[in-house]
């Protein structure tokens, strides 16, 4: 098809012209031109052959080549839009950008030489050089595709290195439209989303009211709003509900209850969730999550309605993957659904119908968990073990996914040893070896956890985690408070509002006694993050200091999120607090 095109695409054309007649040709004169026309057909159909068959063969440079060099005698744009191509596919960028250069100096006016010079640039990481190609991207898009391409703007600068400079050459593009009230808020959006994502968080609430002040209910910009609340600032979210109560759209909803989600404000979110079904009853993803949080909440008679409903609702998903997705997202439900009211083997039927060979690990993990919760511990280790290895890092993978198993069993001691093994085989493995301190401290090897923490502090200095799940396990032990304390301030320092590092420090400030200190870290934390663990801390500060209303009420907020995190029900027990 390729070829096809090529060479019908180069044939000599004959425009008609707007200039007097020539004289008569003599009979000479005409074979001359025939002739000269048909050696120039010939030639140019050899070299796109010859290009087209290279690429076929894999010889992509020398196709790339080819079709240049037929692309510069023809003068056909098709021709330096394929050698581009094939200089793209040979991942030779240099060439690819020669070759668009070419073709957008043979067209300067064409929009797709001109995007593919931008393209090749931005890929190569040459932000600078850029600017002048997107200013002409901007300037020459019409009004009605405005919305697509600064959208498409923002996902092309999304992975430079230098965020800063493309955020600023983003901005300096889109100039001449930040006044337009059409078209303005949407590029504001833009400039919003590049400054976000170049941790410039004051530049991109700027870009939030410029665009506030030219339109104030715009989609763009609430979904910027959006991002910018996901990041914690919580000054925007007013924009976000003021423009839902205006435009109550189940696309907008679904985005606003999954940042709420994922700040674990589990009872905001299930408003919007309960909005989205109730106006838009044929939402499938809103009653997918809202099954998931109801099962989260053991409220299983509406989760199992829920489920039913997503069920009903499959067909309607596109056909192929997104179908499949939902499909196996249903029988996942199902079976948490069958795990919960303890029919064991039911969700395991449900389990074994997920034909997802990508996920196959996670699959079996999840029967290997219901094994385990009958007491079958060994089969469900089996059952991971016989999951088939292709490489070292699935192979990797399995072992992990046996060590959860066995922690999650309360067998932290085989946990550890068989994590402690893979270790020592990637011993530059950092994270590894972060994990497999957590899991020496479950089992209780103090000592080892130490060594190992201690040795990532010194090979990684910034690894801030490793600070502080050090001074983190000597508060909880009440031991070595004051370097506890250093350890977990240092880690602070790294990451500034951390709200698990701000809860390691306001627990190490309770057991040194300082109850005030202790509450003001905690609140912060909580206020960040609406954490289990950390409402289980914060709660009891607050418990012992007799503010036990509001400690209730943190606990009660902690269990709806996360009904059974362990820590806060221990925790509750041993105060003697009500659930």
């Amino acid at each position: 098809m390729a070829l096809g095109t090529a060479i019908a695409s180069a044939q000599p054309a004959n425009p008609p012209s707007t200039a007097p007649a020539p004289p008569p040709e003599t009979s000479t004169q005409a074979t001359d031109r025939e002739e000269a026309q048909a050696a120039l057909g010939a030639e140019l159909f050899y070299e796109i052959l010859v290009g087209e068959l290279a690429a076929s063969e894999g010889a992509l440079t020398d196709a790339q080549a080819m079709m240049m060099e037929a692309a510069r005698t023809s003068g056909d744009e098709k021709l330096y839009r394929r050698a581009t191509e094939l200089a793209l596919q040979s991942r030779s960028g240099e060439r690819a950008l020669r070759n668009a250069r070419a073709w957008l100096e043979a067209y300067p006016e064409s929009r797709n030489a001109n995007r593919a010079v931008l393209q090749i640039l931005v890929a190569l990481n040459r932000i600078s050089d850029s600017a002048g190609y997107l200013r002409k991207e901007v300037q020459t898009t019409p009004a009605a595709a405005k919305p697509a391409t600064f959208l498409g703007i923002t996902q092309l600068y999304n992975n430079a290195s230098d965020k800063p400079l493309a955020a600023d050459i983003v901005e300096q593009a889109l100039e001449g439209q930040l006044k337009d009230p059409t078209s303005g808020p949407m590029a504001w959006a833009a400039i919003g989303h590049m400054r976000l994502i170049a941790d410039q968080k004051a530049a991109a609430l700027q870009a939030v009211q410029n665009a506030q002040d030219l339109s104030p209910d715009t989609g763009a910009i609430t979904l910027l709003a959006m991002e910018l609340l996901e990041s914690g600032s919580t000054e925007v979210e007013p924009l976000v509900q003021r423009y839902l109560a205006k435009h109550p759209s189940a696309q907008m909803r679904m985005a606003y209850a999954r940042v709420l989600l994922g700040q674990k404000r589990v009872a905001d979110a299930r408003v919007q969730l309960k909005a989205i079904t109730t106006d838009t009853s044929d939402y499938p993803e809103a009653w997918a999550v809202l099954a998931g949080l109801q099962l989260q909440a053991n409220d299983l008679p509406a989760a199992q309605n829920s489920i039913e409903r997503f069920g009903a609702l499959l067909p309607k998903l596109q056909s192929g993957v997104g179908r499949n997705a939902g499909q196996s997202q249903y029988y996942l439900l199902q079976a948490d659904l069958a795990e919960k009211q303890q029919r064991y083997e039911e969700a395991d039927a449900y389990l074994t119908q997920i034909n997802d060979a990508p996920n196959l690990l996670s699959v079996q993990a999840r029967r290997a968990g219901l094994l385990a919760r009958q007491g079958k511990i060994r089969q469900a280790q089996a059952l991971i073990q016989a999951v088939p290895a292709t490489g070292p890092n699935q192979q990797r993978l399995k072992q992990l996914a046996e060590a959860q198993l066995l922690r999650d069993a309360g067998l932290a001691g085989e946990a550890y040893t068989l994590q402690a093994a893979m270790q020592k085989t990637a011993p530059d493995d950092v994270e590894l070896a972060y994990d497999t301190a957590m899991l020496a401290e479950r089992a209780g090897k103090y000592d080892e956890m130490e060594t190992l923490l201690r040795d990532i502090i010194a090979r990684k200095p910034d690894f801030q985690h490793a600070y502080n799940a050090l001074g983190y396990s000597f508060a909880e032990r009440g031991v070595r408070l004051d370097e506890a304390e250093a350890l977990i301030q240092k880690a602070l320092d790294m990451e500034p509002g951390d709200p698990f590092i701000t809860d390691s420090l306001g627990w190490v400030k309770f057991r040194k006694g300082d109850l005030p200190g202790a509450e003001t870290l905690l609140e912060k934390a909580y206020a960040t993050r609406k954490d289990a663990e950390i409402a289980a801390h914060l709660g009891e500060v607050l418990w012992v200091q007799g503010k036990r209303d509001r400690a209730q009420q943190v606990w009660r907020q902690g269990l709806e999120a996360s009904p059974d995190n362990s820590s806060l029900k221990d925790t509750m027990k041993r105060l003697g607090a009500r659930p």
